[in-house]
């Protein structure tokens, strides 16, 4: 069970009375899922932030690749990267989420 409460986009369906949580799907479990995932929220956000923040955004997508090859290093700091930039709009909240799978999905 999870405390996060209900978001926009969470589907609930409620049975019986007395319900006191909810479970929320952690998204993909694939790593690989996960990082398509990032890619296509980097790729929107893009649109939402101003050039030297494509940039970044841009710089970060190239390191990461496919998310197979780059080290955990590369990795990491790409996505504290990209996470900053999606920090400081409204629409990089699917981004932050999406970093937060990867994460999850990689035990860190």
């Amino acid at each position: 069970m999870s405390s996060g409460g209900i978001h926009f986009g969470d589907s609930v369906t409620q049975h019986g009375d007395h319900n006191i949580g909810i479970i929320k799907q952690q998204g993909p479990a694939d790593p690989q899922a996960a990082m398509r995932e990032l890619i296509a929220a980097v790729r929107q956000l893009r649109e939402h932030v101003p050039a030297e923040d494509r940039e970044v955004l841009d710089e970060s997508l190239e390191a990461i690749g496919d998310g197979r090859s780059a080290s955990p290093s590369v990795l990491r700091r790409a996505l504290r990267n990209i996470s900053g930039v999606a920090a400081l709009v409204t629409a990089g909240a699917p981004v932050v989420e999406s970093i937060r799978r990867i994460l999850d999905s990689a035990g860190s």
